[in-house]
C-alpha cells in the first residue's frame, strides 16, 4: 500500500486534499500530519477518520527529532506538503514565526525524506504547494507565469519563496524528485474566518463592519478550494519531476467588487434589503507592503495535465455562503476556540 504523508491537513485546503485523497484512493494509505494550531482543525475531517486507509499524526514539521522518527516508522513513499503558516497580516506582526514553520519546517521534511530514502527515489515524490505571492507585484497588465522572477514584498511570502528555493535546491543538490505549485487565493467550505470571504461573511451575520484596506482597488486571482484539490492530484499523480505548475482560476476581482457581489448574497440568501450588508462596509488603513495585483497564467497546468476550474466564481461564492449558513455551529465553534476540544474528545 502506498504510503503518503500530507503535512496540514486539518487546515482549510489541506483537509479537503486528505479528503479527495482517502476516498478516491483506497488503495494507499492517507497520513495526515498535523500540529494543531489556530487554523488546524480536526473536525474539517469528521467524514474520513474512520477509513482505513486514514491516520492522523499530531505533530510539529518543526520538530527535527519527531519527523525523522514518524519517516522511519511508517516509511512514506511520497509528501505533499501543505504544513504554513499563510496571513499576511500576521506574518507582519510575528515574522519569526513564518520563518520558523514555513522554512525551517520544510528543511526539516526534505532532510527526513532525503534521510530515508537514500536516493532510491523510485517511485517517490514530495510536493511543494506554494503561494503565488512569491511573484510580488503585478502592474495593471500581465500575468504570473512559472518564470516569472521571485520577488516577495511581505514576511509571509519571504517565507514561502525561500521554502521554494530550498525544495529546489535539495533537488538539484540530492536529487529529490520534487514538484512545485503556485496558487492564487482560495476560498470555499471550512476557511478560518481571518481570511476575507468567511471572515466577511460572519461579520455580516454579526452585523460588524466589513474592514477593506485602503481604496478597495486590490486586484486578486481566486480559485475554488475544491478545484485546487483537483489540480493538487493531477500535479502529484501527472506532474513532471523537478517542474513549477502555477494553479489559477483566471477569475481576476478587485477587493471591494468581490465584498459588494458578497454583500448582495448575502442579503439575498438572508432575505434582507438588498444593499443592507453594503453599509457595514469600512474603509481602513492599508497594511505594509500591500501588493497592487496578482493574475496567474495557468495556461501550463491546462495544456500539459488537462485542468483548468470547473466552477464560476458567482457559483462558488454562492456554494461557500451557503456551507457557513448550514454551518452556523461550525463558525461559532471556531470563531470561540471550541473546535480545539475536538482533538482531545476524540484523541484524548
Amino acid at each position: 500500500m502506498k504510503k503518503i504523508l500530507i503535512t496540514g491537513g486539518a487546515g482549510f485546503i489541506g483537509s479537503h486534499v486528505v479528503r479527495l485523497f482517502v476516498n478516491k484512493y483506497p488503495e494507499c494509505h492517507i497520513y495526515n500530519l498535523d500540529a494543531l494550531t489556530y487554523a488546524g482543525n480536526l473536525e474539517n475531517l469528521k467524514d474520513v477518520e474512520y477509513k482505513k486507509n486514514y491516520t492522523f499524526l499530531h505533530g510539529d514539521i518543526t520538530e527535527e527529532e519527531y519527523i525523522k522518527s514518524i519517516f522511519t516508522d511508517y516509511q512514506f513513499d511520497s509528501v505533499i506538503h501543505l504544513a504554513a503558516e499563510s496571513h499576511v497580516d500576521r506574518s507582519i506582526t510575528d515574522p519569526l514565526a513564518f520563518a520558523k514553520t514555513n522554512i525551517l519546517g520544510t528543511m526539516v521534511l526534505l532532510n527526513a525524506f532525503k534521510i530515508l530514502w537514500q536516493n532510491k527515489w523510485d517511485d517517490k515524490r514530495f510536493y511543494h504547494v506554494s503561494t503565488d505571492e512569491v511573484y510580488g507585484s503585478l502592474g495593471a497588465t500581465g500575468l504570473f507565469e512559472e518564470s516569472t522572477p521571485y520577488n516577495p514584498n511581505s514576511p509571509y511570502s519571504a517565507s514561502k519563496a525561500s521554502s521554494d528555493h530550498f525544495v529546489r535546491a535539495y533537488g538539484e543538490t540530492y536529487k529529490i524528485p520534487y514538484v512545485i505549485s503556485n496558487c492564487s487565493n482560495n476560498y470555499g467550505q471550512h476557511q478560518f474566518p481571518e481570511k476575507l470571504v468567511p471572515l466577511f461573511i460572519n461579520n455580516i451575520l454579526n452585523d460588524k463592519p466589513l474592514p477593506v484596506y485602503g481604496d478597495g482597488n486590490y486586484t486578486r486571482d481566486w480559485l475554488y478550494v475544491l478545484d485546487h484539490a483537483i489540480a493538487i492530484d493531477l500535479v502529484f499523480h501527472k506532474g513532471v519531476n523537478h517542474e513549477t505548475y502555477n494553479i489559477g482560476g483566471f477569475n481576476e476581482w478587485k477587493n471591494i467588487d468581490l465584498v459588494k457581489l458578497l454583500c448582495e448574497q448575502m442579503d439575498n440568501k438572508l432575505g434582507r434589503a438588498n444593499g443592507t450588508s453594503e453599509k457595514l462596509i469600512t474603509y481602513v488603513k492599508d497594511r505594509p507592503g500591500h501588493d497592487l495585483r496578482y493574475a496567474i497564467d495557468a495556461s501550463k497546468i491546462n495544456k500539459d495535465l488537462g485542468w483548468s476550474p470547473t466552477v464560476t466564481f458567482e457559483e462558488g461564492l454562492s456554494e461557500t455562503i451557503d456551507w457557513y449558513l448550514s454551518n452556523e455551529e461550525w463558525l461559532n465553534n471556531v470563531t470561540s476556540g471550541n473546535y480545539q476540544n475536538y482533538y482531545n474528545k476524540q484523541y484524548n
